[in-house]
């Protein structure tokens, strides 16, 4: 038997939310962050299903070659630079862009005989404590960047915050003072917002604005979902229903016995597991949605196989489908009950799982 389990991409969905990113900021550019196989939706495709944006951001060399390969013709930026002058000669090869956050990036566009100046954007620690240059070095820095021939100048200016999913927490702001301090009336854009920032720190709106989750229809935000927010799933993470077996009360059900019948019922078998990369350490009780109704997922997650409880008085059938989460049951549920975020289920879909992407017009 083939894999059921499958990935349908709504490219509408997509497009959409896009849309919420730009209306966001209307004044601003639209970097769209599709690194890490665009947040397990597929890299490519999804950059082609997002062509209104202005640019795209990627982590690494090899993200931005398979997106050059595949026909992506605009401005392609990677988030953490490179490490060494053979990626380096890679980009000037394939015309990517580049943020530079360290001392030794700065030495090799320096060393480097490029065939054509390329874009870059210097990246400034304002607070998170990861990359970036410190506040104290970061305008030298710059002005190092915008005197070397191998750079278009001026050069921009970016920052990472680390707290602007928590709409009140005043280090966002700090970090946005700093920023601000650090770069005073240097000409180059600017670019801070995440999804987060867009959606609710209008204040860290810019030049460039770097939305990454809320494109896929997730919040970034800890106490909605992206519905809440206008924003609509844009993976529907679905399977089947591969046998269907009544229980009596007193049935213990998977590996371990860890979840036992506690009155008779009829259990439905999915064809979707860890295997697939559906969370194993969601507990009894996390959502299913089977047939138009939330059901329980019970017992433990097998590598190709989860259990749900469908009721004794279920007419539920062998090949129906299930949703493990989209457009009715959010991801962000299922990350709250496997005590993870949103970006790690979406990421870690196995290779294993078809991705099918539709618009209203039907499959592509």
């Amino acid at each position: 038997m083939s894999r059921t389990a499958e990935a349908v991409i709504d490219v509408d969905a997509l497009r959409h939310n896009l849309g919420v990113a730009r209306a966001a900021a209307p004044g601003g550019k639209i970097l769209a962050i599709i690194k890490a196989d665009a947040y397990g939706h597929g890299l490519v495709a999804v950059a082609r299903a997002l062509g209104g944006a202005d640019a795209f951001g990627v982590a690494c060399l090899d993200e931005g070659v398979a997106l050059r390969q595949g026909g992506i013709k605009k401005d392609i930026v990677l988030l953490a630079g490179v490490l060494d002058q053979a990626a380096l000669a890679g980009a000037d090869r394939h015309r990517l862009s580049l943020v530079v956050h360290s001392e030794h990036q700065i030495a090799a566009l320096q060393a480097a005989r490029l065939s054509a100046p390329l874009k870059v954007w210097l990246k400034v620690d304002t607070g998170m404590h990861r990359l970036g240059f410190s506040v104290a070095v970061a305008a030298a820095a710059w002005r190092r960047l915008a005197a070397c021939s191998n750079v278009i100048s001026p050069p921009g200016w970016m920052s990472h915050f680390a707290n602007a999913d928590l709409r009140t927490d005043p280090r966002t702001a700090q970090q946005l003072a700093v920023f601000h301090a650090v770069i005073a009336d240097a000409p180059g854009p600017r670019s801070i917002a995440n999804s987060a920032a867009l959606l609710a720190w209008p204040a860290s709106h810019a030049d460039w604005q770097r939305p990454g989750l809320m494109l896929y229809g997730v919040s970034p935000f800890e106490d909605s979902s992206g519905g809440d927010l206008g924003l609509r799933a844009a993976m529907c993470f679905t399977s089947r229903l591969v046998a269907i077996k009544p229980l009596p009360r007193g049935a213990a059900v998977g590996y371990g016995g860890d979840w036992v019948c506690p009155e008779d019922t009829v259990m439905g078998i999915v064809a979707a597991g860890y295997g697939d990369g559906y969370p194993r350490h969601t507990p009894s009780g996390t959502p299913v949605y089977v047939n138009g109704a939330l059901v329980p997922r019970v017992g433990r997650v097998s590598m190709d196989t989860l259990c749900v409880d469908l009721g004794r008085n279920s007419a539920a059938r062998v090949g129906d489908a299930v949703e493990l989460w989209g457009r009715h049951l959010p991801v962000e549920t299922i990350a709250r009950a496997a005590g993870t975020i949103p970006y790690e289920l979406l990421c870690k879909v196995t290779g294993r799982v078809a991705r099918r992407y539709r618009t209203r017009a039907g499959d592509e």
